[in-house]
């Protein structure tokens, strides 16, 4: 028997499922998050913060979380939050470095220091890029759902998805072909994007464009990374009576005719009822938690087949003040060997003494480099990079090998530090963030498994779903989830309406 009901429940706390639990509070449904073991970005050893995961705010600047943000009635809330990264991002070359800044001045007097052979090409590159971005902003701004489903949703959308550039083009168009085929930019544009999307393989143009143009639009920090975006989310879930459980486990959900009825939370005698579940899990996972029962008949045969063949390696390094040039950006990518893998590396909080900073590296399940070789490789890389950093590292540590953290000591000889020492993680190796193939490819190439799940009632928010834009592909799962969500209950959707006004009320 059912002790409590809530209109949907919501399975995880990734950024897609937070944005659709934070716009159905508002908008008067009764929310229950449950966090289904995802832990907090953010770890600690003795007083000092580590990074189980990287963050950079790619969708910040985008129509889509913009809507989002105003939806929540939190817009000026967030200017106050954000900072714009100076420079955005800059690139370490095998013979020189590449920055970024956000003046298109500026940008242009880099372009004739480091690039003067290729200035016309890397202008209309971008100017060809600023009209992808243009043009995504406007569409993703509009009612329409990502990706669609059904007959009129496919319509609505196709209608606001023509005039997007490229979209419709050939899969694999190479937006740099006037460039040279070795030539350094090509692997700038080419990483940037890899580091940016869920595909383990390269996105349509399209995607490439849009997202290597939120690296280059300008970016925008958080000065507590995502555990602030995670508890800015959440507090507006609770303040709209929502409840927020990250630690419960859902280990069941239970269906009656007509879709999904209940979720069964591990350690609670009788289950939970829900109107609708959302969760960030594959629809592959969720079907396990019903054991296979009730799987529509439509998603039983078409279903889209993933493979997650490349995943994310993250290294945090604590790292004296001194050790760390002052010119380095506070996002960069390590492009300093020809030949070996790139490294995405950020350099976050400062404290009195003390620098982190957070490396993070694509692995394949078949590379040349092991999990438990890669602590050690990206290690190296970085203090090739920054050579002073090796006289003054302190603490090296991944949560993804099992491996004992690194502690330095004055004289720079390691000590290794058992897990159990350390708070907020396993004593196992916790499983790499994966980036997915999609057999077929959904919707224009951008998407993956359907937004609507394997069961009646359920809907996916998770990187699976549109997997090619990434971080803006979770926002507008999880904005479009909340839309179908809303538009099942017309008395609802008629309050919605009622709500705009143009003073933001908080």
């Amino acid at each position: 028997m059912q002790e409590r009901f809530f209109d949907v429940v919501v399975v995880g706390r990734s950024l897609g499922a937070l944005v659709a639990a934070a716009l159905l509070a508002r908008r008067d449904f009764t929310v229950l998050v449950v966090g289904q073991g995802r832990r907090p970005a953010t770890y600690e050893f003795e007083g000092q913060e580590l990074r189980r995961r990287s963050f950079a705010m790619l969708a910040g600047a985008s129509s889509s979380w913009c809507r989002v943000v105003r939806d929540l009635a939190h817009t000026q809330t967030w200017r106050r939050r954000i900072d714009q990264a100076s420079p955005v991002v800059q690139f370490a070359l095998p013979n020189s470095r590449f920055e970024v800044p956000a003046d298109p001045a500026l940008f242009d007097r880099e372009v004739e220091r480091e690039f003067p052979e290729l200035r016309r090409l890397i202008v209309d590159l971008y100017g060809d890029f600023s009209r992808v971005t243009a043009a995504a902003d406007d569409a993703f701004g509009r009612e329409a759902m990502w990706p669609p489903g059904r007959f009129f949703e496919r319509r609505e959308t196709t209608r606001v998805a023509a005039r997007l550039p490229y979209a419709r083009g050939e899969p694999h168009l190479d937006l740099l072909s006037e460039f040279p085929r070795a030539h350094p930019y090509r692997r700038m544009v080419a990483e940037s994007v890899r580091f940016a999307t869920d595909l383990a393989t390269p996105p349509p143009a399209f995607a490439s464009a849009r997202l290597h143009g939120a690296w280059t639009r300008g970016l925008q920090r958080l000065k507590g990374g995502e555990d602030e975006l995670d508890q800015m989310l959440r507090d507006r879930v609770t303040a709209h009576g929502g409840q927020c459980r990250l630690d419960e486990h859902c280990v069941a959900v239970e269906r009656r005719r007509g879709g999904v009825s209940s979720v069964q939370l591990d350690g609670e005698d009788g289950p939970t009822g829900a109107g609708f579940v959302i969760t960030d899990m594959t629809g592959e996972e969720l079907a396990s938690l019903c054991g296979g029962q009730g799987i529509r008949t439509r998603a039983r045969r078409d279903w889209p087949r993933l493979r997650a063949p490349v995943g994310r390696f993250v290294v945090s390094l604590v790292v004296g003040k001194q050790g760390v040039p002052t010119p380095l950006a506070p996002e960069m990518f390590l492009l300093d060997e020809p030949d070996g893998p790139a490294i995405f590396l950020q350099r976050e909080h400062e404290r009195a003494d003390a620098v982190l900073l957070v490396a993070e590296m694509l692995v394949r399940e078949r590379g040349d480099i092991s999990v438990r070789d890669t602590r050690e490789y990206i290690l190296s890389r970085i203090l090739r990079a920054l050579p002073f950093a090796s006289r003054h590292l302190r603490i090296v540590d991944s949560v993804h090998d099992g491996l004992p953290l690194w502690r330095y000591d004055a004289a720079g000889r390691r000590q290794a530090v058992e897990r159990a020492e350390l708070r907020g993680v396993s004593t196992r190796p916790e499983p790499l963030v994966p980036q997915f193939d999609v057999d077929p490819p959904g919707y224009l190439g951008l998407a993956g498994e359907h937004l609507r799940g394997p069961l009646d009632n359920s809907l996916l928010v998770g990187p699976s779903v549109m997997p090619a834009l990434g971080q803006e592909g979770t926002v507008l799962a999880g904005w479009s989830a909340a839309r179908l969500v809303t538009q099942s209950d017309r008395r609802r959707a008629r309050r919605r309406g009622d709500m705009w006004t143009k003073i933001e009320i908080t």
